[in-house]
């Protein structure tokens, strides 16, 4: 690429690497897309919920306006949902949104950016976009190391990325380790909570983060509409902090950057009970049946508090990609996550029951 162009933070940067769609694996291989399970980007295998699509329904007769810049009934919602005020709420189009919004706001050029190996890989893209540092603390048990993120942070450290549940190995952090954390850390640096995966978590290991916002004037969390809400199509995500915080965050977003159709369906899912529980039954009974196949395989998996597990399928470097290309070639799409520094392993998403089984089937096979 010419460098008379932009700066070279910007040209280090991999683009984000999505997970295949149906229909272009359908394409590559000579594959009927009716036949082919997706079990790649951590979606909802219910899809859009039934409340949402009628909201959207609607909706309709309002798109040759522009929507609510402001978003005013979705915060509306939001803040009772979660017993905040409404100006502690910033929309975003979907979370990655909300994560580079974050690095825009607080980060200048050359400052640094606090965040754990094998985390998302936005963390690293939206710190590369600001020209900013990184400071990669390495991984323990394929989960964050708060104590040694708590020591890294330097005196130029402006932001910390915590995901919890982790994606992509599936790990969590319990309430008490992130408030000890969240003591230790320096006033003028902002902790990110990513929780795009809470709403997996068994009723016992959920805790009200947003709670801690009244505490911690540095914290803001982040949440998603695309995972148990079954809205990833709509790109709908929000972030709760303090007014400071949200007022920063306001300035640099685009206006118009949750569409009216977004809107809607994320007012309609938010309340939508039925559609959570069912998804937390299907999620938690695919889980059992990804993991005791397994075991039966004798692979080695990362356990999950998520909605997708992390397993081992080989020694070699190059297995992850050798076992994925053999899944594509059956029509089962999961994802290899050599560009995380796991090489060995594929990320699988939970699917439906006949779709866990079609995966299981297929990797047998595809392990000789």
């Amino acid at each position: 690429m010419s460098k008379q162009f932009g700066p070279e933070y910007v040209r280090a940067i991999a683009p984000y690497q999505a997970g295949k769609p149906i229909a272009e694996v359908a394409r590559e291989f000579g594959l009927d897309e009716a036949n082919i399970v997706k079990l790649a980007s951590n979606e909802n295998p219910f899809g859009v919920p039934e409340s949402s699509k009628q909201a959207m329904a609607a909706a309709v007769a309002e798109l040759g306006r522009y929507p609510d810049a402001n978003g005013f009934d979705l915060k509306a919602a939001l803040s009772k949902r979660y017993d905040v005020p409404a100006d502690w709420i910033t929309l975003g189009n979907g979370s990655n949104d909300i994560l580079e919004i974050a690095a825009h706001a607080f980060v200048q050029s050359g400052q640094s950016v606090v965040y754990a190996q094998y985390s998302f890989a936005v963390y690293a893209l939206a710190t590369q976009g600001v020209g900013a540092r990184a400071i990669v603390v390495p991984a323990r048990s394929y989960g964050h190391d708060l104590d040694a993120m708590a020591a890294a942070i330097e005196p130029d450290t402006r932001l910390v990325f915590i995901a919890n549940p982790n994606n992509p190995t599936g790990t969590f952090i319990p309430a008490a380790e992130i408030e000890a954390f969240l003591d230790k850390v320096p006033a003028n640096v902002v902790v990110v909570l990513d929780e795009a995966y809470n709403e997996f978590l068994a009723p016992e290991q959920q805790f009200e983060s947003a709670q801690w916002v009244r505490k911690y004037p540095n914290l803001m969390v982040s949440r998603t509409f695309s995972k148990a809400y079954g809205l990833a199509g709509l790109r709908v995500g929000f972030a709760i902090a303090q007014p400071e915080a949200t007022d920063l965050m306001n300035r640099i977003r685009q206006p118009f950057n949750v569409n009216s159709l977004a809107q809607a369906a994320a007012i309609a899912a938010l309340n939508d009970k039925q559609f959570l529980e069912q998804g937390a039954r299907n999620n938690a009974a695919g889980y059992r049946q990804l993991v005791e196949a397994f075991e039966e395989l004798g692979l080695e998996y990362v356990p999950s508090y998520g909605n997708f597990v992390l397993v081992r399928v080989g020694q070699d470097d190059g297995a992850g990609a050798r076992v994925n290309l053999a899944l594509l070639k059956q029509g089962v799409i999961v994802r290899p996550v050599g560009n995380y520094g796991l090489p060995q392993w594929l990320r699988i998403s939970i699917g439906l029951p006949q779709e866990n089984a079609i995966f299981i089937t297929a990797l047998k096979k595809a392990l000789g």
